[in-house]
């Protein structure tokens, strides 16, 4: 029976688990949460941080494992590279791994060869991070140089504000240090969708808008929908440039969430890269669009099997994930979803309860739950997508009311 390592446990990484499980193979789980709920799915669990790679390694060897994922988790990307790169499992070169998991590498990457980057530099001091500033025109991001899922991003349109800014990035940064990157004008949606390598081919490749919420600060990604509003001709170049980032790191197979921009003149500007699934039910919602299961190649991928079966295939209808969140905190009453969007709903997974403490949105730790969606128009797709606050009404008695009754 193969064994199969999963680095990570929680809810975002159930798809693969009870795939694995579904085919038979032996789950093993690592995360250092122990009530994380793919522990409870799986043949045997271990308390083990996924970003410790020479405990994570040790699990591995001394468990004899045949494969380990890292699925929708920019932190434990490098750790499933290290440990397969020297166990001699199937995986992608854990230098490579790591340098995508980096936002400073990589864009140091894309300027050496040739593709196009915002001005962007980064810093351990806040001292020098101000200097750099004094060279920008406002506004700019403010990030951590290693983390994902909008944590600990500011959009900085104040010098006043960056010692706040640069303190908050740094609550997101296991490395402690900390992005300054200038803002590209774009034209129409962000970009953001999974890929799939087979073979250093890419071989699916399916661009979604992606959709936020102006009302948080920053903007938080709320939503992915398919088909593209994007010109095919743009993203067909996208495709062709991502191929070739991929093959210059000497990727090979795997899974990758992208995102991008395109500006006035119909460049693109690559954003991220994650050498991972995306989260937030992006797989799902593929494969409810397209038929292709990105989740079973992953896990096939990871144990060296066939996935020549992986292609490109168009959207059929009109589909979305959408990302649950509050615009305040305090503790949740109730979330009411209306009765429109009911009857759209494919799939739905709320991760908090009522009486549960929750946070304004400002990264995915924020997440309340995700909802899958198939609309009727591609009209119809973006207007309630736009005002979705009129078909989720989220209820929260703020703290400071909590307080002053208690």
């Amino acid at each position: 029976m193969k064994k199969i390592l999963f680095l990570g446990a929680a809810q975002a990484q159930l798809p693969p688990i009870h795939y694995a499980l579904d085919q038979g193979y032996y789950v093993i789980t690592c995360d250092y949460l122990p009530d994380n709920p793919g522990h409870f799915f799986a043949d045997e669990s271990h308390e083990v941080s996924t970003t410790d790679k020479e405990a994570v390694l040790e699990l591995a060897r001394r468990l004899e494992v045949d494969a380990v994922v890292a699925y929708a988790s920019d932190p434990a990307a490098p750790t499933a590279a290290y440990v397969a790169e020297v166990l001699g499992l199937p995986g992608n070169p854990y230098d490579s791994v790591e340098l995508l998991a980096r936002k400073d590498k990589f864009r140091e990457f894309l300027v050496e060869h040739g593709f196009n980057a915002p001005r962007s530099c980064s810093f351990y001091s806040i001292d020098d991070a101000r200097a750099w500033l004094a060279t920008l025109q406002l506004p700019v991001f403010v990030k951590p140089v290693d983390s994902s899922g909008n944590k600990g991003i500011t959009c900085l349109e104040n010098p006043a504000d960056l010692d706040d800014a640069f303190l908050y990035a740094l609550q997101f940064s296991r490395e402690q240090k900390v992005v300054i990157e200038e803002r590209i004008d774009q034209v129409g949606f962000q970009i953001d969708s999974d890929v799939f390598m087979v073979n250093g081919e890419l071989r699916f490749w399916l661009w979604a808008d992606a959709h936020f919420d102006p009302l948080c600060s920053p903007p938080f990604p709320i939503a992915n929908s398919y088909p593209t509003t994007l010109d095919p001709r743009i993203g067909e170049k996208a495709a062709a440039e991502l191929e070739r980032i991929l093959a210059t790191l000497g990727f090979r197979s795997g899974a990758f969430n992208v995102e991008f921009l395109v500006d006035a003149q119909g460049e693109i500007w690559f954003l991220e890269i994650g050498p991972r699934n995306g989260g937030d039910f992006i797989p799902d919602t593929i494969l409810q669009a397209t038929g292709v299961d990105l989740v079973k190649a992953t896990v096939d991928s990871a144990l060296g099997l066939d996935c020549s079966w992986v292609k490109r295939v168009e959207p059929r209808g009109f589909w979305s994930n959408y990302v649950v969140h509050s615009l305040e905190a305090g503790i949740l009453e109730s979330i009411s979803i209306s009765e429109t969007l009911r009857e759209r709903l494919v799939c739905k997974a709320i991760t908090v309860h009522d009486g549960d403490e929750v946070d304004c949105a400002r990264g995915s730790h924020n997440t309340l739950g995700v909802l899958v969606i198939r609309f009727k128009s591609l009209e119809e797709m973006h207007s309630m997508l736009a005002n979705m606050h009129d078909h989720i009404t989220i209820r929260v008695t703020s703290q400071q009311k909590v307080a002053v009754n208690g």
